[in-house]
């Protein structure tokens, strides 16, 4: 495969999976801001929302304050936020145009709908709640539509494990950033954990990863940081925690070894990765402090990103 089709099919998955998380995050803020001020506290969710995302440094070039009106149309609809929802959709379609031989037929449907009616029904943004709940909806059904066809009708050969690669390492950086929010930033420093704030918080976050309904049947409990945090890093059922995402990295990367007859530093990469979080123990991790691991983690996984582009895609 040439590398320049590679890399389409990489980038493709990723902006897919980006825009997803970016309308989860935006729909657990919503639901945040719409509690009680008793359950939300003084923190500025909308502040976290742009924080999650990783880019709080470029809205404050084009805004002065974040709040549900700027944050929203920034992640959702912005020219200027190369990472909005609207700019991920664009690029996503200008990348599957690339390599619109490589795609089924239902794959390619999925992309070139999603833009037809995001240019047919939200041309200028969302103008009411109402609207913005549908865009969110439509965002989030596309992302699944296009994994379910992708995971359907795709031949496992290496356009399969390429688009793999950009999905789960995208989904390791986005369930990682959000984790490290809650516990560095989210919470005040004078609110006890365990209180509604500390509650709500979670349950956002959850929610954010679409893992609530997941938590309640694995440890049957109220919700606990403890065991949040071993759910999103270390529970490799959970296809959003960090341990799946690098277990199917380290497959995917596998298989692109076998096919082409060469292991590499991708491939070491991630299996080092994966055997940290294979031998990792909750309580080892908060005695270390979580969000030194989960800033590491980060670091390691922008590594393997550039890693696998040295290798394969340039």
């Amino acid at each position: 495969m040439l590398s320049r089709t590679a890399e389409s099919l990489y980038w493709l998955a990723r902006y897919v999976e980006r825009a997803e998380y970016l309308a989860r995050t935006i729909e657990a803020t919503l639901r945040a801001t719409a509690l009680p001020d008793a359950y939300v506290g003084k923190s500025n969710e909308w502040e976290s929302a742009l924080l999650t995302a990783g880019i709080d440094d470029i809205f404050y070039k084009f805004h002065e304050e974040a709040n549900e009106r700027t944050v929203v149309d920034f992640l959702s609809f912005s020219l200027d936020n190369p990472s909005s929802i609207r700019n991920c959709i664009e690029n996503a379609r200008l990348n599957s145009r690339s390599v619109r031989t490589a795609l089924t037929s239902e794959m390619w449907d999925t992309i070139n709908g999603a833009w037809i009616e995001l240019h047919a029904k939200w041309p200028k943004g969302a103008k009411t709640r109402e609207d913005l709940t549908k865009f969110l909806r439509f965002v989030q059904e596309t992302s699944l539509r296009f994994d379910g066809s992708a995971y359907r009708t795709m031949l496992r050969n290496d356009a399969y494990w390429f688009s793999r690669l950009g999905l789960h390492l995208e989904r390791a950086d986005n369930t990682a950033r959000i984790l490290d929010v809650k516990y560095h930033v989210l919470l005040p420093e004078e609110e006890h954990v365990g209180g509604p704030l500390d509650y709500y918080q979670w349950t956002s976050i959850l929610r954010s990863v679409s893992a609530l309904t997941a938590y309640h049947w694995v440890y049957r409990e109220t919700l606990k940081p403890w065991l949040i945090a071993d759910l999103l890093i270390l529970n490799e059922s959970l296809p959003r925690s960090l341990a799946s995402c690098y277990g199917n990295l380290v497959r995917n990367l596998d298989q692109i070894g076998v096919a082409y007859g060469r292991q590499g530093a991708a491939q070491r990469h991630a299996r080092g990765v994966r055997n940290r979080l294979e031998h990792a123990h909750m309580d080892d991790l908060f005695q270390r402090g979580l969000h030194e691991f989960i800033q590491e983690f980060i670091a390691d996984n922008a590594r393997l990103g550039d890693t696998i582009s040295k290798q394969y895609l340039i």
